[in-house]
């Protein structure tokens, strides 16, 4: 059996400040979201999603959007890009100087209109004005699907209702489509054929993939990601995040957790991951509440650590003679 293809480079979009952020009960200091973002960059992260232009009211976690726009040091060759949910925060976010603009539409009309106060046919109805408005200022337009996988409301949701809206998506002006596992509910082999097929049938336009690690099949949907094609993943220091209208929903994979994953399978990155770590510490020393991080836990594959004492060298230097005489017998 031929195992499927490793792709040999692949990219990492961080969202800490904007999902990871909006689902927590305390409101981070804007210098910290700064200091975090200029680390991102100086990591080696070449897009990071910084904040989200919505009302301050419902999501007050990213109500200092422009200030962080504003002082944020950019570094060259770093996109630095924000959600929006209406022609308002668009025009907010292009006066802010951000390098790319997402709109979110969730396919099920009850989860759409909890997220943001619209249904599925206003939110699309506005797209084409806000698509335009970003063109303007000659910045990247992307389109999230989110719920791709299923809704906390409605249950399962059908892969051809993904497929009828990314066409939507096409007719409307948008450059990217952001396929997003919004609740975690998705799985390797669904999330594999939902982005072969995007690719498939939209090849001109560039696909980002949004995992949560609801349960447990983050790590595993974002590899399976990854073999059908996708090149961009999106991750969250020390996984924060969730969807604050949902039920039970859980953070984002790990950024840190990613990138030592794609590298352990020699997967180009270019992102240093110990500085990832130390930046998911730095963030959950400011948090009440523990991340989920894996390697914030464990440490690095293949770190060692003193033997126990009365375990002599000599041991292991007989143990690796037995094996080796084993490896000539056999």
């Amino acid at each position: 059996m031929t195992p499927l293809p490793i792709p040999p480079a692949a990219a990492v979009r961080d969202v800490s400040m904007r999902d990871g952020i909006q689902n927590i009960d305390q409101i981070l200091p804007t210098g910290l979201k700064v200091e975090l973002i200029e680390g991102l960059a100086a990591a080696g992260v070449r897009r990071i999603e910084a904040t989200s232009f919505m009302n301050p009211k419902a999501v007050p976690n990213t109500a200092d959007a422009e200030e962080v726009m504003r002082r944020i040091e950019r570094r060259p060759g770093v996109r630095y890009e924000a959600l929006v949910a209406n022609l308002r925060g668009a025009e907010r976010a292009v006066e802010a100087g951000c390098d790319g603009v997402q709109q979110v539409i969730s396919l099920t009309d009850v989860h759409n209109r909890a997220n943001v106060n619209r249904s599925i046919k206003q939110s699309l109805d506005q797209m084409r004005e806000i698509a335009a408005r970003v063109h303007r200022a000659e910045i990247p337009f992307s389109g999230a699907i989110s719920l791709a996988t299923g809704c906390p409301y409605t249950g399962r949701v059908p892969e051809e209702n993904v497929y009828a809206m990314a066409g939507k998506y096409a007719a409307l002006g948008v450059d990217e489509i952001f396929l997003c596992d919004s609740m975690g509910m998705g799985d390797p082999a669904s999330m594999g054929r939902m982005v072969a097929t995007l690719l498939d049938r939209w090849p001109e336009m560039d696909l980002v993939v949004h995992i949560h690690n609801t349960r447990g099949m983050g790590l595993a949907n974002a590899a399976a990601s990854l073999q059908a094609g996708a090149g961009v993943l999106d991750a969250s220091l020390g996984g924060l995040g969730g969807c604050p209208f949902a039920p039970g929903a859980s953070g984002n994979i790990s950024s840190e957790d990613l990138v030592h994953m794609l590298s352990l399978m020699g997967v180009d990155i270019g992102v240093d991951l110990d500085a990832l770590i130390a930046l998911a510490r730095k963030l959950g020393d400011a948090l009440d509440t523990p991340l989920n991080s894996a390697l914030l836990r464990a440490g690095k594959s293949f770190t060692t650590h003193p033997a126990p004492p009365g375990l002599l060298a000599d041991d292991d230097a007989r143990t690796e003679q037995d094996i080796g005489g084993l490896a000539e017998r056999v």
